[in-house]
């Protein structure tokens, strides 16, 4: 069997992630969505959340399962006995970013192939933090996230710090 680890943040999930996961599951036996949950930068919904978000949006792709990870990207794809990483690439700045990411998963673990999926020209301009600021603002989400992500959003925006007087968090840090 062929096993794909699509690794992110997901914090949240949208619909060019979700893109990203079908896609990659038509090409590989089975894909976990691994979600990292020891990044570098500040999070909105908590691991549990981001996990749960995944699953309701991808359940009802057989093949497509939905983890949650500590350690190295690598470590942990040899652990499920994956044969690759995936990753989206949206505009010309990710490339940069993953082809370093690339190379040096490549020296850590030189049987793991890295995959990059071509971001869909509908979801080209969707990250994570345009997202959260827009429905922070109150903007439209509809048709860039699945509605219980949307519904996730609206919850996390209309408590405390939705008055204008505190300010959520937010760190502009690629997805």
């Amino acid at each position: 069997m062929t096993i794909a680890v699509y690794p992110g943040t997901f914090d949240p999930v949208h619909n060019g992630h979700i893109d990203i996961a079908t896609r990659a599951a038509e090409v590989f036996e089975h894909v976990y969505m691994a979600v990292y949950d020891r990044p570098l930068k500040t999070l909105l919904f908590t691991t549990q959340e981001r996990k749960t978000m995944l699953e309701l949006a991808l359940k009802d792709v057989p093949n497509i399962g939905v983890t949650t990870y500590n350690q190295l990207t690598v470590a942990y794809a040899r652990q499920l006995g994956a044969k690759a990483i995936v990753r989206g690439l949206r505009v010309f700045s990710d490339f940069e970013l993953e082809f370093q990411m690339a190379l040096t998963n490549k020296k850590l673990a030189s049987e793991i192939e890295y995959v990059c999926f071509m971001a869909s020209q509908d979801y080209a301009f969707l990250s994570a933090s345009v997202i959260k600021e827009i429905a922070m603002l109150g903007g439209c989400i509809t048709g860039m996230v699945p509605s219980h992500v949307a519904e996730a959003l609206r919850a996390k925006f209309s408590g405390p710090g939705s008055d204008g007087e505190s300010r959520v968090g937010l760190v502009s840090l690629r997805d």
